[in-house]
Formats: C-alpha cells, structure tokens, sequence
C-alpha cells in the first residue's frame, strides 16, 4: 500500500512514521511529504531513509492513503487535491472536524459510521479521543447526560514549539518563547485563543466534537482545558452524570473489557494513571473511579494517554487500518 505522511518532520508527522512502523502498518511504498524548504530531508521508516517531497510532487504519486498533519491551511488547501486522486486522506488538523460533511472518527467509538465514499477524515482533537473513549462503553450502559472535564495537557500538545519553550525555561538557556507566560513551575489555563463566550478554542473543540463523535448533541459538556509542565500525555479529570443508576464495580469491568482501554485502578497500592507511564502507549488510561458524592448517578474518574500517540498518529492509523480492512483500496 502506497503511504503518504504529510508533515512527517514534524513532531506528530514523526511519531506518525513510528506508529506505522510499531503497528506493522501494510506500506509498501512511503512517501514523507512536507513544505518545500524540507525537500530531499531524510526520514528513517522501517531501517531506511526516505527523501522528503513537496505537496505538489506527492499528489502526482498517487498514494492510497495519506496521513495529514501539517497544519489546518495546508489541510485545506491539499486534502481535497489529493482526495480527488482515489486517495483516503486522514487529517490531524482541525479543518475538517466540523464540517458537517466529514466523519469524525474515533475507531473504538464510531468507525462503523464510514463508507467507501469517505474520501477526507478528521482525525479529532487529542483531548476529546482519550475523553471518548472512556465515555462510550458508559454511555451504551447508562446514557450520559453532562460530561465536566479540566485538562491537564502536556507541552507536546504545542508541537516542538511548545517542548523548546519548556525545556529552555527549565534549563535557563535562550529562547523565543511560545506561551503568553512561563509554563514551567506554572500551568497556563489557556490553550488555543479565547472566544467571544469566555471559552478557549480547544474548550470549545472538546465540547463540539464529543457529541458529534457519541453521535448525540443532548450530551451536555463543560470543558476547561490547561497547559502544564509535562511531556508524555494529557491528563483530564472528568466528572459524568447518567439518566441511569450505576454499580462501581460493574463500571470497572464495562471499562476492563472496553477495547483500547487499561484500568489503572488501585488508589491503595497508589495505582492511577500517570503520564510518565502513558509515554509512547496506544491505549488510554482511566482510575480514580468513585462516585460524586454531591449528585446522584455521576461518577468521577482520571483518564491518561500520550497525546502525540493515541490523541493524533495511532488513532490516525487506527482509522487507515479500518480502511484497509474493509478492502476499500484499490
């Protein structure tokens, strides 16, 4: 199968090529493409390097399958272009995530809802996929009502931008800084820009695309997303009413059974999902399952994943798997 990955010196671009590489993706040829100042780069891919090309010059290839994560401009602009060629183009971006043309995808939760004809897919925001995840299984059970949820999501979220800032900060060397404030010894509650009702793009992403990915926009969300010093993954604390009564074990074995889930769930023995051990995993991580003592039918809980991995380049070969599988490429 002929792979293009759009981006691919880039921070998500480059753990895109690993995550092919880790999932033992069927690439039969690899097209790295990226802007035209990083044309003839080498990325390695498999034991190999491959030279970088332009937009332009991949289209002309025609790959079956392309993996975009370059920005929603270049998303905008080149998506289509290459769609138009026969090719599945998965985006990274936020571009396409609500047009209400596009699917959204989150495989564990809606990956039934594509078809052949579904020639650009939005890949969701990073946030929103670990948060679906846990709620979906909960949702079939017991129907969610409102969803509370505050972020604590880690620099790599900003790209090498974001890393650069952090790590100069924290080793005391030069640098062009990146976030309105200093981020480490600091948590910035502000990410992406603020709207005209008080809520942060990325707040407001989250709230948008759960119900669009559950399928239904009568779920309630309150988002409150923030920026922390941490590399490896986001962190969210999220708070969950049910129209129906619930049991806490038997939510632990919907969520130990739940495919692309780990339960990490043994406050005693000091057991809950951390980002230093969600680095560089695919699955999501939920513990701190308790009920809300202030309301009736809600549950508390802590859901981890690595934001590069499963919030952006395995959910987007999760979504390319899906396609192949399906005998969609020709």
């Amino acid at each position: 199968m002929k792979v293009a990955v759009v981006g691919a010196t880039g921070l998500v671009g480059s753990t895109m090529l690993r995550t092919l590489e880790e999932r033992n993706f069927p690439v039969t040829e690899l097209i790295p493409v990226a802007s035209e100042r990083s044309k003839g780069k080498k990325v390695a891919f498999k034991g190999k390097e491959y030279a970088v090309v332009t937009l332009q010059e991949a289209v002309a290839m025609h790959p079956q399958i392309a993996l975009f994560s370059a920005g929603g401009s270049t998303s905008l602009e080149w998506a289509e272009p290459f769609a138009a060629t026969g090719c599945y183009v998965i985006d990274n971006s936020s571009a396409w995530r609500m047009d209400p043309s596009k699917k959204l995808v989150v495989p564990e939760v809606n990956a039934s809802v594509l078809t052949p004809e579904d020639r650009v897919i939005a890949n969701p925001n990073c946030s929103t996929i670990q948060m679906v995840v846990v709620l979906k299984p909960l949702h079939d059970q017991y129907r969610i009502k409102r969803v509370v949820v505050s972020t604590y999501q880690s620099v790599t979220g900003s790209g090498q931008k974001g890393v650069d800032h952090l790590l100069s900060e924290r080793n005391n060397t030069e640098h062009k800084a990146f976030y309105p404030h200093p981020i480490d010894l600091n948590v910035l509650p502000h990410i992406d820009v603020f709207q005209d009702n008080g809520y942060t793009k990325e707040e407001m992403k989250m709230i948008l695309e759960t119900q669009k990915i559950m399928g239904d926009d009568q779920i309630r969300v309150s988002a409150t997303t923030v920026r922390v010093p941490v590399m490896g993954g986001h962190s969210e604390s999220v708070n969950i009413e049910f129209e129906k009564t619930y049991d806490l074990d038997a939510v632990r074995k919907l969520l130990t059974e739940a495919p692309g889930i780990i339960v990490q769930d043994d406050p005693a023995n000091n057991v809950y999902p951390m980002p230093l051990h969600a680095f560089g995993k695919d699955e999501v991580f939920v513990g701190r399952l308790r009920r809300d003592p202030s309301q009736d039918n809600t549950l508390n809980c802590w859901i981890v994943a690595d934001n590069l991995k499963k919030g952006a380049a395995t959910n987007a070969v999760q979504i390319a798997e899906y396609i192949a599988g399906q005998n969609w490429v020709k």
